[in-house]
Formats: C-alpha cells, structure tokens, sequence
C-alpha cells in the first residue's frame, strides 16, 4: 500500500510545520531554503518523521523545482497518511 499526497511547500519558513489544507493540497512550511535540494531533503526528513515510517519510505515523485509537491509513502494508504499529517503530535510541540 502506497499514500500519495499533494502537498504545497513554502520554504524558507520561520519554523518546520503542518500548517493544514490548501486547496486540494497540504501545506507545509519548512525552515529549509530552496538551494541545493534541502527544501526537499528536509521535507523528506520531516514527513517520515511526522508519519512515523523509514526515511526511505518518503519519495518525492513530482515536482522537485517548485512548490507543489506529489509525495508517496510506503505503509500507509492515503487516508491515514493525511490523517497523521494534520494531527498535531503529542505535546503540541513542532518538529524543527
């Protein structure tokens, strides 16, 4: 079973977080620039932390150079993998 979610990107953020839908999207802001790919290597980062799988179960299949990202996960199905990204985690604390 693979999710794929739609997510949109606003690097360069004050703080990494789930800020919540966008559309038929998920946005997400991260503290990363867009240089060099580390935008995308801390979305990567932060989703399969958020969503408690293996970094390599994280693949980032569509758009790369932009905002508008298309991610799959291994392990989970669509619904439960948006259902984790929109509960906030315990303690209420952000990742970055």
């Amino acid at each position: 079973m693979t999710a794929r979610l739609v997510l949109h990107v606003q690097p360069r953020a004050s703080r990494t977080e789930v800020v919540g839908p966008h559309g038929d999207a998920v946005k997400v802001r991260l503290a990363a620039p867009p240089v060099d790919g580390a935008a995308n290597a801390a979305l990567v980062r932060f989703l399969a932390e958020r969503l408690g799988v293996p970094r390599d179960a994280v693949r980032l299949v569509g758009g790369a150079g932009g905002r508008r990202k298309l991610v799959e996960i291994d392990g989970l199905d669509a619904a439960e993998a948006q259902r984790r990204l929109l509960t906030p985690p315990a303690g209420g604390a952000a990742a970055g």
